[in-house]
């Protein structure tokens, strides 16, 4: 009965793992999944579209030759091919500090002196980022980056982080960690890309 019982217990401890081990999957798993399913998420259809960008070669000193897919409508974006003067920022909705800089960038985004651009990082709640960006008004494209594709070539810690791209397409400056005001936000595209506001 012991053996029975032992046997019984083990098996649903195997099970348990095993299904524990799939959960996550769908959710920030396989991209093919996840891009077609991302269209469906409620209320993507109320972020600003990701525009096509024309292929250019990869800049030294540039963002990574990485493709991602349009947090709400639009194509991949080939992170290569962007120029500036361009604020990138890496953020997710469970991010407290990301809530916090929110309002700079949105402020910011207002000015329209210079193109932005979020990437929603290892997030693995797609409809709670399209909430978090139109709850904050982040009236810019948003891409999602759920298997960390930038991580090595932006050494992303993890959010917040926020790049600073010049005309020529070569990152000027990285700042990592949260922006703790408007002042701060506006100085650094000031003095890393030469934008007045």
């Amino acid at each position: 009965m012991r053996l029975r019982t032992a046997l019984c217990t083990t098996g649903w401890l195997v099970a348990g793992l095993v299904l524990a081990s799939c959960g996550p999957e769908p959710a920030g798993g396989s991209q093919p999944q996840a891009t077609s399913s991302r269209s469906a998420v409620a209320g993507a259809d109320k972020l600003v579209a990701c525009p096509a960008t024309p292929s250019k070669p990869p800049v030294s000193n540039g963002l990574p030759d990485v493709s991602l897919p349009c947090l709400g409508n639009g194509p991949d974006i080939r992170l290569a091919d962007l120029r500036g003067p361009l604020v990138v920022n890496v953020w997710a909705q469970w991010c407290g500090p990301c809530r916090d800089e929110a309002p700079y960038l949105a402020e910011l985004a207002k000015t329209g002196k210079v193109r932005m651009l979020g990437i929603d990082y290892a997030d693995p709640r797609p409809e709670l980022a399209v909430k978090f960006a139109t709850d904050e008004g982040l009236a810019y494209p948003h891409l999602v980056d759920p298997d960390k594709a930038i991580q090595q070539p932006l050494k992303v810690g993890g959010p917040p982080l926020t790049v600073f791209v010049d005309e020529d397409g070569a990152v000027a400056y990285v700042h990592r960690g949260v922006l703790t005001s408007q002042q701060q936000l506006d100085q650094l595209v000031r003095d890393k890309l030469g934008v007045a506001l």
